[in-house]
């Protein structure tokens, strides 16, 4: 007897041409035929990633769009399918997350748009374009708490009347509204489209079968034009400028300020990006996480975990578990229990020191990002990182390197141009230690006082702004002009900075496990089988010679060549002086990216490009290295 099986489809299954390749992407979740796929579309920063999590009822991180790297979270929704998507300014071309954006608003039986109440005359832009589109909407206007904080009024019925769709104030962070957004999905219409564009667009209709993919040839879309063999449309501009009047119109009739007296926090939105009262706030938010990762965490909570927990509790309870069934002194207990033993020393320093490091680095930028203060740090450092080639919006990617050189390089695709991505890959692979390895650094250094920990500092920034510099003159172009959204500062909340410090340590963690037990479980091969001692020899010349460290020093630099924290960790046992220290710390700084990160170099930048930066960061590594030793040493 065969079983009757409910006929399936996929969600958003478009085809998508961009960066000279063609290719079908579709999204993962199969359902009923007769389903509806319910977009979430939004300007950035406006709060969508909340409403998903509402709609779907748990948190859900990552999930590559086909073909590209950009995230998108998705979910099932009752017997729907709630699909969140980049956050965008216009449905359009112009980069991999409106390609992205675009595509799946295309698929879409139902939008829900969220726009920031505070910004509308902004976000609306976008709204009067998914309804041109001629799509069922619902708009969800967000942040009305603030709204209320900065003595606005808006008239919510009327914006109702005149964009022709359903309008629900919410405050999702507060879960405000949230329940009637989901209660008006029923209510969902097409709004009040433009009428210049309705014989246009019935025209173009004809041709392409598709009201929205209609509106985006007109628009002069020409990935869209070509999906379906036809020339774009030149009406772009006339369009643009209908729908800004049409914008200021409504916003015109809808929103009265009570007041225009800028609040407190406006004021601080200008002071942090103004370079005469921003670089002392910068200076003071740096020495605040000095105090939070460096003094607290590296100090305090290490001295906790890695030497009362680990060293004093668990390194003895499982050598006394093992010591019974293997001796140390055999190979197999070397490699369990010995000197880097996966289950002692690896334990103890990814469990110990490395995990409270990583969590409290994550804290931070969540905080940083939280608080709306990152995009404004973009806005202040944007004409420094000219000079190197650069435009503020590196400064994302350059902060994440912090956390993780691999999930940094990978975002260097935010940047406007190849040669700014070339340049910012080749900063995060020579001269930025990633969160593990940092970690790893401030405990070294803040044994050997704060001297040291400027020069390094200091040592490591002049590397940075001198291979920048280099790299802005050799390469042909110039950095791109820095656009940035900048969202309202704000109030970090707790739930929110504690639950991206958890999920970003948590993958952190899950790749650095393996990497770590393999790295342990070759050096451990090597000591049994005297590989180690022959290395070491073999780089005498260079440890002792050029670098005037101990030959062991070389040791580190194995394992560096697995991940770079590794390396660091390995000179955490050396009895070295406080030059030295600092020797090889440069060193180990500018050594070679892991395993991981060299993959992803290799993916993002070709091989053409990989290599030379591979083998520059053993140059630079050791030459600098090399310089420092021959001058203090």
């Amino acid at each position: 007897m065969s079983e009757e099986k409910t006929p399936k489809k996929e969600l958003g299954v478009v085809k998508t041409t961009h960066g000279g390749h063609s290719h079908t992407g579709s999204l993962a979740i199969n359902l009923p035929e007769g389903c509806k796929k319910i977009v979430l579309a939004g300007n950035p920063n406006v709060g969508k990633s909340v409403f998903f999590n509402y709609f779907s009822g748990l948190y859900v991180d990552v999930s590559n769009y086909p073909g590209t790297t950009i995230e998108i979270s998705q979910a099932r929704y009752g017997d729907d399918a709630i699909v969140d998507t980049p956050g965008i300014y216009g449905v359009s071309s112009f980069n991999d997350e409106e390609i992205v954006a675009r595509d799946i608003i295309l698929s879409a039986d139902m939008v829900v748009n969220v726009v920031d109440a505070v910004h509308i005359e902004r976000d609306l832009f976008l709204t009067l374009q998914l309804i041109d589109m001629g799509l069922p909407m619902v708009v969800a206007l967000n942040f009305m708490d603030e709204v209320e904080e900065q003595d606005i009024e808006i008239d919510v019925d009327l914006l109702s009347d005149l964009l022709g769709v359903p309008v629900v104030p919410t405050v999702a962070v507060k879960k405000r509204g949230l329940a009637e957004v989901t209660a008006t999905l029923d209510d969902a219409r097409e709004g009040n489209q433009d009428p210049f564009l309705h014989k246009k667009l019935h025209e173009m209709l004809s041709r392409v079968g598709s009201q929205p993919e209609a509106l985006m040839v007109l628009e002069g879309d020409e990935h869209v034009a070509a999906r379906h063999g036809i020339k774009p449309a030149a009406d772009r501009e006339v369009i643009y400028v209908r729908r800004r009047e049409r914008v200021n119109d409504i916003v015109g009739h809808v929103v009265k300020e009570k007041a225009l007296v800028e609040t407190v926090r406006q004021k601080m939105g200008l002071l942090v990006m103004n370079p005469l009262t921003g670089v002392p706030f910068l200076v003071l938010v740096l020495y605040g996480l000095y105090q939070l990762v460096a003094v607290f965490i590296a100090q305090t909570v290490v001295g906790v975990t890695e030497e009362a927990l680990m060293q004093g509790y668990w390194e003895p309870f499982i050598r006394g578990i093992i010591e019974p069934i293997v001796s140390e002194s055999t190979p197999l207990g070397e490699i369990l229990i010995g000197e880097f033993g996966v289950l002692t020393m690896t334990a103890t320093y990814l469990l110990g020191l490395l995990l409270p490091l990583v969590l409290g680095f994550y804290l931070a930028l969540a905080l940083m990002e939280d608080s709306g203060y990152l995009p404004r740090l973009a806005t202040l450092v944007d004409r420094a990182l000219n000079a190197i080639g650069l435009n503020g919006r590196a400064v994302v990617p350059l902060i994440l390197g912090f956390g993780c050189v691999t999930m940094a390089t990978i975002t260097t695709r935010l940047l406007g141009t190849e040669r700014e991505k070339t340049i910012a890959t080749a900063i995060l692979q020579w001269a930025i230690p990633c969160s593990a390895q940092l970690g790893v650094i401030t405990v070294l250094l803040a044994a050997i006082g704060g001297f040291y920990i400027l020069l390094y500092i200091g040592i490591i920034f002049l590397t940075l702004a001198i291979i920048g510099t280099v790299l802005a003159r050799v390469l042909p172009g110039k950095s791109s002009p820095l656009l940035i959204d900048l969202p309202p500062l704000r109030l970090p909340r707790p739930d929110n900075v504690a639950r991206k410090a958890a999920t970003r340590t948590y993958y952190f963690m899950k790749e650095a496990i393996p990497w770590f037990a393999i790295g342990a479980l070759i050096i451990s091969v090597m000591k049994i089988t005297n590989a180690l001692t022959a290395w070491q020899n073999a780089w005498a010349p260079l440890t002792t010679g050029w670098l005037k460290l101990p030959k062991e020093a070389s040791t580190a630099f194995v394992m560096g060549l697995v991940r770079r924290d590794f390396g660091a960790a390995g000179l955490f046992e050396m009895s070295l002086a406080p030059m030295e220290t600092l020797v090889a710390l440069v060193t180990i700084t500018l050594f070679v990216p892991c395993i991981a990160s060299l993959m992803i170099l290799f993916k993002e930048r070709g091989w053409k490009q990989g290599i030379p930066i591979w083998l520059g960061s053993w140059v630079l590594a050791f030459g600098i290295g090399g310089i420092l030793a021959q001058i203090l040493l």
